[in-house]
């Protein structure tokens, strides 16, 4: 089927750029209506103060072959939630996916800061970004996805259950964000597997984002180049790669054999089939435990 999403009703939250530009893309590419949320628009930056807005996203859904909506809403008032959720419930009548992506923390969290060193105020509001929204999220439109049998939470985080439990990430404060969205994940998995939904965590690899490509001075086009810096971002993938993944899922009518778990892209390529934007299946987690991790010199072979 070219458009196995048409006739469905998707929320990705925290869609301006990155992995949540990416997965809105792709749920566009596979027929469904994407509503696209954040904070920076055409009118007014977020705190990140970057080019990106959500109605260039909505743009992009509609050119994939979806209908892209960009509805402004900072997912920390509850108030601009619940009226994004009725809209959505005005306009639609249903939502089959919600994707949590709001993160907003890359300006907020120190490499290897300890807590006691780190700055309080940013740490706690990168809890609040990564964590609370979230929850605000899900608690308004869960009861609009649950009308419906089938419908589909992703919680997308950074690193697999397995990897995370046993690795310190970057800082206390980023190590607890990316931890809890894993376990929320597990939980809504409890509470809305036996009322006909499913909820997942999904792990991107090392995505090439906007801000990760400006961080390395390269484009997309010419992103190798970065490799001279970082041998081993030669594992790396674009953010439509984890779209696909999304996309997937959400076309899966067994998608409830996941309900709970951990999961990355790259390792739901090898089920699903579907590639990154180059053709190839990078495998960044199981790369970064045998490659990187082990102190092994940068070589993707068998890994994409």
């Amino acid at each position: 089927m070219s458009a196995p999403l048409k006739g469905k009703v998707a929320l990705v939250a925290g869609a301006t750029r990155g992995a949540g530009r990416g997965m809105a893309v792709e749920l566009g590419a596979a027929g469904a209506t994407v509503y696209v949320t954040g904070r920076s628009t055409r009118t007014r930056r977020s705190e990140y103060d970057r080019p990106e807005t959500i109605e260039d996203t909505a743009d992009l859904v509609t050119e994939a072959g979806g209908q892209g909506i960009a509805v402004p809403t900072d997912h920390l008032d509850p108030a601009q939630v619940s009226a994004l959720v009725e809209r959505i419930d005005g306009e639609q009548g249903r939502l089959d996916v919600l994707v949590n992506d709001i993160w907003g923390g890359e300006k907020l969290f120190g490499w290897d800061v300890p807590v006691w060193e780190h700055d309080l105020d940013n740490g706690l509001h990168l809890l609040r970004l990564a964590v609370e929204t979230h929850a605000i999220t899900s608690h308004h439109a869960l009861p609009l996805l649950l009308r419906n049998p089938g419908g589909l939470v992703v919680e997308v985080t950074d690193g697999t259950a397995d990897y995370n439990r046993d690795t310190y990430r970057n800082s206390f404060f980023y190590d607890l964000a990316k931890t809890s969205v894993l376990r929320m994940a597990f939980a809504l998995g409890h509470e809305l597997g036996p009322r006909g939904a499913t909820a997942v965590a999904l792990t991107p690899g090392w995505m090439r984002s906007e801000i990760m490509l400006d961080g390395f001075g390269v484009q997309e086009e010419n992103w190798r180049d970065a490799l001279e810096r970082v041998p081993h971002f030669a594992i790396s993938e674009t953010p439509r790669y984890v779209g696909r993944a999304v996309a997937a899922l959400a076309a899966d009518p067994d998608v409830a054999r996941w309900n709970g778990q951990s999961l990355s892209s790259g390792g739901l390529a090898q089920v699903y089939g579907f590639t990154d934007l180059d053709g190839s299946r990078p495998d960044a987690w199981r790369y970064v435990v045998e490659v990187q991790d082990a102190g092994k010199p940068a070589d993707t072979s068998g890994y994409r």
